[in-house]
C-alpha cells in the first residue's frame, strides 16, 4: 500500500520549518523514527540537510541525506521512509534522473516505505512537474516525474485577490493554460495544506483547504477534512 504525506509549503507565515504539520508528520510515519532526507532541491545540500536534520531531532526523529550516502540506490532500498524536501523542482527532477533515481524510490515506496515531499518534493511525486511555481533553472531530460499519484499539484497555491494591482497571471489562470495543453487533474494546494494518501484514501489534512481542477470544468473548492479519494481514480 502506498503512503504518501504531500505537504504544500514547509513553512508557513508566522511558523518554523516544519511547525504546521509537525503533528501530522509525526502520526504519518507512526513508529518510524528513521527517514532518508533528499537534498537535491537547493544548492547547498549539506548546509540544507544539517537544518533538517536538527529540526527532525527537536520532533524526535533523526535522518539520513542521501546526498552523503556513497551508494545512493542502496540508501534508499534500505530506508525505512523517504522525505523529499521543497526547493527549485527543475533542480530537483534533474539531478534524481542524472542519479537514475526515480524508478528505485517509486519502487520503494510501492513496497511500502511512507513518502514525505513538502513543495519541489510534493510536485515530484506526481505525474510531471509542469504545474511547478519554479523557474526552469536546469532543464532535466524530462519533466516526468514519480508518479506516485495520478494527478499534479500546484503547491503554494494562492487564491486571485481582486483588489490586487499585479498585472501577470494569476494560478488560476496558468492552471487554465496547462489545461488547454494537458489532462491531468490540478490540486491548487494552499500554503498550510496537507495531501495524505493511505491506498485508496486521499484525505486534504492541515489548515486550508484546496482547489480542484479539471480540464473543462469550473474548480471545486474543499475544505480541511476533506475526503478527495476520486483522485486517485482520474487520469
Amino acid at each position: 500500500m502506498k503512503r504518501l504525506l504531500l505537504i504544500s509549503s514547509s513553512r508557513v507565515h508566522g511558523g518554523g520549518t516544519l511547525d504546521h504539520c509537525e503533528p501530522e508528520i509525526l502520526d504519518f510515519l507512526g513508529g518510524i523514527r528513521r527517514v532518508l532526507f533528499v537534498p537535491y532541491a537547493l544548492h547547498d545540500r549539506a548546509a540544507y540537510a544539517g537544518r533538517i536534520r536538527d529540526r527532525l531531532v527537536r520532533m524526535g526523529l533523526s535522518a539520513d541525506s542521501l546526498h552523503d550516502a556513497a551508494d545512493k540506490t542502496e540508501a534508499v532500498r534500505r530506508s525505512a521512509a523517504v522525505f523529499i524536501g521543497g526547493g527549485n523542482t527543475f533542480r530537483l527532477l534533474d539531478e534524481l534522473y542524472a542519479l537514475h533515481l526515480l524508478g528505485i524510490i517509486r519502487k520503494r515506496v510501492e513496497d511500502g516505505a511512507p513518502y514525505l515531499g513538502s513543495s519541489a518534493g510534493s510536485n515530484v511525486a506526481c505525474m510531471t512537474i509542469q504545474t511547478t511555481n519554479d523557474m526552469p533553472i536546469v532543464r532535466p531530460p524530462s519533466f516526468d516525474a514519480l508518479g506516485l499519484v495520478p494527478f499534479n499539484i500546484n503547491p503554494h497555491y494562492l487564491d486571485p485577490d481582486p483588489a490586487s494591482t499585479h498585472m501577470g497571471e494569476t494560478r488560476e489562470e496558468r492552471i487554465r493554460e496547462f489545461h488547454e495543453m494537458n489532462d491531468s487533474v490540478v490540486v491548487g494546494l494552499r500554503e498550510a495544506a496537507i495531501l495524505r494518501i493511505e491506498g485508496p484514501r486521499v484525505m486534504l489534512r492541515g489548515a486550508a483547504g484546496a482547489r480542484v481542477f479539471k480540464k473543462g470544468e469550473p474548480p471545486r473548492e474543499f475544505p480541511p477534512g476533506s475526503s478527495l479519494d476520486f483522485l486517485l481514480r482520474t487520469s
